[in-house]
């Protein structure tokens, strides 16, 4: 361990408590120690002084305790080199400074300090729940934290553009000289955000605990580690959590410091400057600690390497790059070469399963015009016909292979897809166009991800790809009927027509002891994974995540429990879940990972229950918003009364129905009520429910249990009048 590194952080770490003592005196003084601090939109207060302390603070004065802590373990600054450094003195700086860091940030949105525009500030715990399923299912192996422009505005866009061709999720803080890094990146004209994978947090040093407090959330809320465990929450990032920092010139004292915290968390550091002595050591982190590359070509390929990333390359043969970085890439309209379908023209993709003779493998049909012979902001109709040959293939995983378009195409940079079915838009980037991405070129992509995700079902695959309007009109006509068949096929499936569930332990990489149970009629609570897709998966792997559970002896058909599923259950939730109802709410019901789209949760004055989608950030009637909820249901927990489901689940004749179905439905947001508002009252006429979802209260009429009962008695909502939920 070099003496320069230790001393830089002993001093670094002791500016940063400093300043917290001196912020908490000046916010004491004008707020009050009786002034509420939280940072927004968490379940956590304050994350990291909640893991490693095991305080829960909501009241300023209480982060004097904080503080005094922070200020035991910094080490004093050293008069002169540290000669003899030790280890732990650097690992005790580091996390002095992140508590001092939070402190200090927190303090900042109790004095209302705005964050400069094109930063997020404070990380929510609603995004890390969003990305909690990439987390889990690899497209995201890894994460950077980049302090610091680098040398110049090309090695910046190199750097991210590799990051982005490896899956990476970069975040972006820190300045040199009032620069930073997204100010070379925005130079460059590349996209930034959560959709892109470069993520912008501050333009100081301090942004640091906002990324560092979204890493250890997820001990928290996927690992299910309790408030306080630190040693347990340090142990799950450094073993769970693919993070790394990366750090262009050199490394003054404050840099030092957040390394040392990064470190402490199991992170390793890469700095690209020839002056920055080499930390070795290796226990704390996976392997090494701080590390040197001056190469910018080799950067990358070091911070992987160092840090252990398991990275998936794309190999699709198109002139642009291909990433899932780029799937939430939008192509504005004035960098737009050319559109399809939405309402402007006409679009469809089909995908249909056809004998082996039929088709040749890798065989791509061009028609109409392509993308260079159109004007710039031209606008033309879209045709994709995917036929597929395979002796395991069945027409059931048509439409599961036709969704994953969608994906796919969004994948390659510079093309925007939306939509489905005979739905879709479609927006093709002039950059694109320039580097050479033509209309066979969405054939290569279809065919290649095919071969790749499915090759065990699609044997020979053939793409047509066509932009002239009667070809198109022709394939909608031949679409129509075929999407009719599969609708009726799903919607006809119920849990009593098969013998066989399936499991998905997907997640279980982040929440060790959660188990999925997907049924026909109750889809993953993600959203992601119908019963057709488990039986697809398991198909494709038969050693995978998604696993038959012959469902055996019914051991209560009110609630929905069975003796095998029960088995599975208990052995693959580390035996912790010894019983597992599908169809209960307060019954034993199935256990939450994190990655839920929504949380139902019982309202029990108005003897039902609410439900709350993670997009919504303000109050329910229950007093908790989704973030509170989502901390106490996410981590593998089984919790009656609170459960974590997809949003269609909503509307299949399952739903809850051991405590009385729809029926019990009180409260949801009005956005997710207006988006649902079809099938939803399509299963409330199944019922005989009439004018059910206006009865549903949402945060237009009632944000409090006073305002949500008073307005279920006037709408005389059905769930007043049934038998008492407990």
């Amino acid at each position: 361990m070099s003496h320069e590194v230790i001393s830089s952080v002993i001093r670094g770490a002791n500016v940063f408590v400093d300043e917290a003592e001196q912020k908490l005196a000046e916010a004491i003084k004008s707020k009050g120690e009786d002034h509420p601090v939280s940072f927004p939109e968490t379940a956590f207060q304050l994350p990291m002084v909640h893991a490693l302390m095991g305080l829960e603070v909501t009241k300023v004065g209480q982060l004097k305790d904080v503080v005094a802590h922070a200020r035991e373990l910094a080490p004093s600054p050293p008069a002169a080199k540290l000669w003899l450094p030790y280890l732990g003195d650097g690992l005790d700086a580091g996390i002095a400074t992140l508590l001092a860091q939070e402190v200090t940030c927190a303090l900042r949105y109790v004095n209302e300090e705005p964050i400069e525009e094109g930063f997020t500030g404070f990380i929510s715990d609603t995004i890390l729940r969003e990305l909690g399923i990439q987390l889990v299912d690899g497209r995201l192996p890894g994460f950077a934290a980049i302090l610091g422009p680098a040398p110049t505005e090309e090695i910046a866009l190199n750097t991210i553009r590799e990051f982005q061709k490896n899956s990476i999720l970069t975040f972006i803080l820190a300045n040199r000289d009032g620069v930073s890094m997204r100010d070379q990146l925005v130079k460059q004209g590349v996209e930034l955000g959560w959709d892109t994978y470069v993520v912008p947090v501050g333009r100081d040093t301090h942004s640091a605990i906002y990324i560092l407090d979204w890493a250890i959330r997820g001990a928290l809320t996927f690992g299910g580690h309790k408030k306080g465990d630190w040693e347990s929450c340090l142990r799950y990032c450094r073993e769970r959590i693919f993070a790394f920092g990366l750090t262009f010139g050199p490394i003054p004292d404050d840099w030092y410091a957040v390394g040392a915290a990064a470190i402490a968390m199991g992170f390793p550091v890469i700095s690209d400057h020839e002056s920055t002595p080499e930390v070795r050591a290796t226990g704390v982190t996976t392997y090494e600690a701080l590390v040197r590359q001056t190469d910018p070509e080799k950067l990358v390929a070091t911070c992987i390497e160092v840090r252990g990333v398991q990275v998936k390359i794309e190999n699709v043969d198109i002139p642009v790059s291909y990433s899932p970085a780029f799937e939430g890439e939008r192509v504005r309209k004035e960098d737009m070469q050319v559109q399809f379908g939405g309402k402007y023209s006409g679009g469809v993709e089909l995908l249909e399963t056809v004998p082996a003779d039929d088709i040749n493998d890798g065989e791509i049909i061009v028609s109409g015009k392509d993308f260079d012979e159109t004007e710039v902001g031209g606008v033309l109709d879209l045709g994709i016909l995917v036929k597929v040959a395979g002796r395991k293939m069945k027409q059931d995983f048509e439409g599961i292979f036709e969704r994953q378009m969608h994906r796919y195409l969004n994948e390659a940079m510079g093309f925007m897809h939306t939509g489905q079915r005979n739905m879709i838009w479609c927006r093709v980037s002039k950059a694109a166009v320039a580097a050479g991405l033509r209309l066979k070129h969405i054939g290569t992509i279809v065919h290649a991800k095919i071969h790749d995700e499915y090759g065990g079902l699609a044997e020979k695959i053939s793409v047509t790809v066509t932009t002239d309007p009667d070809e198109v009109k022709k394939l909608v006509e031949k679409a129509q009927p075929v999407y009719s068949a599969r609708d009726d096929r799903v919607a006809g499936m119920t849990d009593e027509s098969v013998d066989t569930f399936y499991s998905c332990t997907l997640c279980q990489s982040f929440a060790p002891n959660h188990v999925c149970m997907i049924t026909p009629e109750r889809l993953g609570l993600c959203g992601a994974y119908n019963w057709l897709d488990g039986q697809a998966a398991y198909e494709i792997n038969p050693t995978g995540f998604n696993q038959p559970v012959t469902k055996g002896n019914c051991l209560n058909e009110r609630t929905g429990e069975w003796e095998n599923v029960n088995k599975f259950v208990y052995e693959h939730s580390n035996r912790s879940i010894e019983h597992f109802s599908a169809y209960s709410l307060m019954e034993n019901p199935m256990t939450s990972c994190g990655c839920f789209e929504c949380i139902l949760a019982i309202v029990p004055e108005a003897n039902g229950v609410m439900i709350v989608n993670r997009e919504y950030p303000g109050d329910t009637p229950i007093g908790m918003p989704f973030s509170t909820l989502a901390g106490s249901v996410g981590g593998g927990a089984q919790t009656p009364g609170f459960l974590g489901v997809g949003r269609l689940y909503l509307t299949s004749k399952k739903f809850i129905s051991a405590e009385g179905g729809l029926s019990r439905l009180v409260w949801m947001p009005k956005e997710l009520k207006e988006s649902m508002r079809e099938r939803l009252s399509q299963r409330a006429d199944e019922l005989g429910l009439d004018g059910l979802v206006d009865k549903i209260a949402d945060d237009s009429t009632a944000t409090s249990s006073e305002e949500l009962l008073e307005y279920l008695a006037k709408v005389e909502h059905p769930a007043l009048a049934m038998e008492a939920m407990f």
